[in-house]
């Protein structure tokens, strides 16, 4: 029991650690009438809610559009604001995980949009203001497909260029991101920003540390809660996420909660914030390598960017060690993990747009 207690913990804390983010746009109605979400209707929240300031050089504007599952996915497009009707490169952003458009991935493409690229930060499917029952639940495969589909919503701009599209996938949808390029030709560049693998790290621990023996009790215990899951008609949730530390915790834990649970980062929506995820969320992860074909992204390049002193460090350096050329890992000095989440001074924002400025000519 000890075991198997000591196990779920330390499925909670993979999935917190990456976890644990409407003017003048032409083409995209503003969506204003309810849109089903979770089983539910809802009003997507049209008032800024965001964890970063407005930016007076662009356009936003709330839009959705539906992956290849038929789940509704909710989204923040911005528009440089001096586009001069031309057809503009185009960037799609996800992550982190267990975080919303809100966070993260609005800061990024908020600020990517500042310097001159179309931009969507996008709610993954079951999560936010997506759709998709039960809520809180991921999943590798259809968590990638979502980044597709905002690949095929951005391509149907009339003010993007589609042979000009790039993605940026923060944390564990970093991950997803490399994982959506390497089978959707479309894409021209891909940034992984303080990425995670949530299938290795979910199969095997952090460093690779879990026992062929404790992976079997886990997968023992989650799929006998898929029993209790049936019989009960709804899902059971893991303790909610980044809670105030009580002291203990290891450093990157601290981390997580500075940014997820204080106003520096927290949004009520994400899953981070004092929410969680199902307990068997991480059964497809552990079952599904998503890194596997990584080097048909070439002979489109990748960066892959990440803290000097960041936890996660060893998922950058494994997938770029395993990534064909053109490729470039850049380590951010002094960083940690969350860093890269917000800190407008660690960022490499002028590398990111260089490599985007160049690639997705």
């Amino acid at each position: 029991m000890t075991t198997l207690l000591s196990r779920k913990k330390f499925i909670q804390s993979a999935l917190v650690a990456c976890a644990a983010l409407c003017v003048g746009v032409p083409s995209v109605q503003a969506q204003t009438s309810p849109t089903a979400i979770g089983g539910s209707t809802l009003n997507l929240t049209q008032e800024w809610d965001k964890t970063f300031p407005k930016s007076n050089q662009v356009d936003h504007q709330k839009v959705t559009f539906k992956n290849r599952y038929g789940i509704t996915l909710a989204a923040d497009l911005y528009l440089p604001k001096n586009r001069d009707n031309q057809r503009l490169a185009a960037i799609v952003v996800g992550g982190p995980f267990g975080a919303v458009k809100e966070q993260s991935s609005g800061l990024y493409a908020q600020t990517m949009a500042e310097r001159g690229f179309v931009t969507l930060a996008f709610d993954g499917s079951y999560t936010g203001e997506s759709g998709g029952e039960p809520r809180n639940v991921a999943s590798p495969d259809i968590n990638t497909e979502d980044f597709m589909a905002a690949v095929d919503f951005i391509g149907l701009q009339a003010y993007v260029n589609r042979e000009r599209i790039g993605v940026i996938g923060i944390c564990g949808w970093g991950g997803f991101a490399l994982n959506a390029v390497a089978v959707d030709k479309r894409v021209k560049a891909v940034v992984a920003s303080t990425m995670y693998d949530m299938t290795r790290v979910m199969s095997k621990g952090y460093n690779d540390s879990v026992t062929p023996e404790q992976r079997a009790q886990t997968l023992e215990q989650l799929s006998r809660q898929r029993w209790e899951d049936a019989a009960n008609g709804k899902p059971a949730y893991q303790p909610a996420y980044n809670t105030p530390p009580k002291g203990g915790e290891p450093q990157f834990m601290v981390d997580y909660h500075d940014y997820y649970g204080t106003p520096r980062g927290y949004h009520p929506r994400a899953v981070n914030s004092g929410n969680a995820w199902t307990i068997t969320t991480p059964l497809s992860f552990m079952n599904m390598p998503i890194l596997t074909y990584i080097k048909e992204i070439s002979p489109r390049p990748i960066l892959i960017v990440h803290g000097e002193n960041a936890h996660s460090r060893y998922f950058a350096e494994t997938a770029y060690a395993a990534a064909a050329q053109p490729k470039e890992l850049l380590i951010v000095k002094g960083a940690n993990h969350v860093d890269l989440y917000d800190q407008m001074d660690k960022i490499p924002f002028d590398k990111i747009s260089n490599f985007f400025g160049k690639n997705l000519k």
